[in-house]
């Protein structure tokens, strides 16, 4: 089991390992390895770690439940994850690993590593697709018979391959079938049951506060990814649910005209209710899995088909799940976009600002801090109401609404001049729904470097997306209580006369010089 796949239904690996155990009559053992020096190459969170940690011991007793051990081991060096692994599994008396495949490249060698070492062994591994609904290498360009690299043709290739045979694409593997009892007697597996699943890694532990705010606004398991995917598909938007709260909070209103999925086509840019899913981070640690996403969503509309053309929200909705599976491909097609480079390499020169604070001679030794615009936009001190109220949104939540992910992220690379792979990394300290796929597509997409990418002279204009991204100003005021009395206009781009009165910083640069520096930059890559 990986970091990608934390369920028990839904789940090819497992059932296919369930079902094979069976047949050879033996027991399964599930196996999760911790692997800090991959958590510090991925720039993996503590957030992220904690839900991980959370899902997994949830997972240990629900296996247990079936009679399968889950024992979950940490290994250093990461180099060595494939022998450590197939030492292990040889003790066990294994003959057939199971696994489902994670698309970065450095996992991807491992895995191909992993089957080398395993031939001579006599152990056979069995990798199967899982994250997405049509895997990466199906789809392809006719025109150039390579990945596609624009989203509209890859979204319409994907709608007729996925419809032409829905039942491969979208019906779930067989739940796992339990264990003969009398594996908890044997002398070789009986010990597994009782090992623990720690509740912190060195190095990416949370304190009490955040630990507990995480399990708040996060609840681990599948019960709770599906109690909160009914939500959306049935509930009203509210207000109250806008910030660091329980998504399960009592309250909900069941609507069948007005519920979120219903708006979503026309509201899911707004950010001053709770107007998306919120399943980002179960998606992204495969709690639960897109295809289950469909099949809920087809049969809540008594669809025959997936509808991923139109303009209802419920077709809006299905395009975004599409995505997520267009990044996935990309980043598997194209590997070199998980290695920091841009896609676009004509950009790979764009000269950016020094996001690091000149070295202070009295501190040798020690890594330069941030510069001071890095700093003022990790921070939520930019000057820009709706940058800051989404930044500080991330800094609590560990979570932001994408349209808010899009501004701050052409902010940093558009008006402050900073390297996306800075912010790319800060996102994935920061966020619990961390994914390399969607993260990196995101930014380079923002930065204009990217597959289909925002082209370089569509800077937002951060002041008028944030009227349409918070109309209500509810948003703004939650996380910036600085302007928590400010109304109209002025709490989208305030004077400098309001923000000195209120304590509210200056913009670090206004939307007219960051607009033209950025113009010049794009469209002359290597000048200043």
């Amino acid at each position: 089991m990986r970091m990608t796949d934390m369920r028990l239904s839904d789940n090819r690996g497992l059932s296919n390992a369930c079902m094979q155990s069976r047949m050879d009559g033996v027991p399964v053992i599930v196996l999760f390895v911790i692997s800090p020096q991959d958590y510090i190459a991925h720039d993996r969170g503590a957030r992220k770690i904690d839900f991980t940690l959370r899902n997994l011991r949830l997972l240990k007793e629900r296996l247990a439940d079936l009679d399968i051990p889950l024992h979950a081991v940490s290994f250093t060096p990461r180099k060595k994850i494939p022998e450590k692994v197939l030492a292990l599994v040889n003790s066990f008396g294994c003959k057939r690993i199971y696994a489902n495949i994670e698309y970065e490249v450095d996992e991807l060698r491992r895995d191909t590593e992993l089957c080398k070492l395993a031939r001579p062994l006599g152990i056979q591994v069995n990798l199967r697709h899982n994250k997405s609904i049509i895997e990466p290498g199906v789809l392809y360009a006719p025109s150039s018979g390579k990945a596609y690299a624009v989203y509209s043709p890859y979204r319409k290739l994907w709608l007729k391959t996925a419809n032409a045979n829905l039942a491969h694409y979208l019906e779930a593997p067989k739940h796992p079938n339990a264990n003969e009892p009398s594996v908890r007697e044997s002398s070789t597996f009986g010990h597994l049951f009782a090992t623990e699943i720690p509740t912190s890694i060195s190095g990416f532990e949370l304190d009490n506060t955040d630990k507990a705010k995480m399990a708040e606004i996060w609840p681990e398991g599948e019960e709770r990814a599906r109690e909160i995917l009914l939500r959306f598909l049935s509930t009203k938007a509210r207000s109250t649910q806008l910030g660091a709260v329980d998504p399960l909070a009592p309250g909900a209103q069941d609507v069948l005209k007005h519920n979120r999925i219903v708006k979503y086509g026309d509201d899911r840019d707004r950010a001053d209710k709770d107007t998306t899913s919120r399943l980002s981070p179960y998606l992204s640690s495969g709690v639960i899995s897109a295809r289950e996403l469909l099949r809920t969503t087809m049969e809540l509309f008594n669809m025959k088909t997936i509808n991923g053309e139109g303009d209802t929200g419920a077709s809006r909705w299905i395009q975004e799940v599409i995505w997520r599976d267009f990044y996935t491909d990309v980043l598997a097609s194209f590997p070199r976009v998980s290695m920091g480079r841009p896609f676009l390499e004509k950009y790979s020169t764009v000269v950016w600002e020094n996001h690091q604070a000149p070295q202070d001679p009295n501190s040798a030794g020690k890594p330069n801090s941030d510069a001071d615009g890095l700093m003022r936009w990790k921070l939520g001190k930019t000057g820009v109401p709706v940058v800051d109220a989404a930044m500080r949104c991330i800094n609590e939540m560990g979570w932001v609404h994408n349209r808010l992910r899009m501004i701050v992220a052409m902010y940093l690379c558009k008006h402050l001049m900073i390297d996306w792979k800075v912010g790319e990394r800060y996102f994935m300290e920061k966020l619990i729904d961390g994914d390399l796929a969607s993260n990196n597509g995101g930014w380079q997409w923002s930065a204009s470097t990217g597959v289909d990418p925002c082209p370089y002279f569509r800077i937002f204009n951060p002041h008028s997306q944030s009227t349409k991204a918070d109309p209500s100003g509810d948003f703004i005021r939650h996380w910036v209580p600085e302007l928590k009395l400010v109304r109209g206009p002025d709490l989208h781009n305030p004077s400098h006369s309001v923000v000195d009165k209120l304590g509210y910083p200056r913009p670090v640069i206004e939307h007219k010089e960051g607009r033209e520096r950025a113009m010049r930059r794009f469209k002359n890559p290597g000048e200043a």
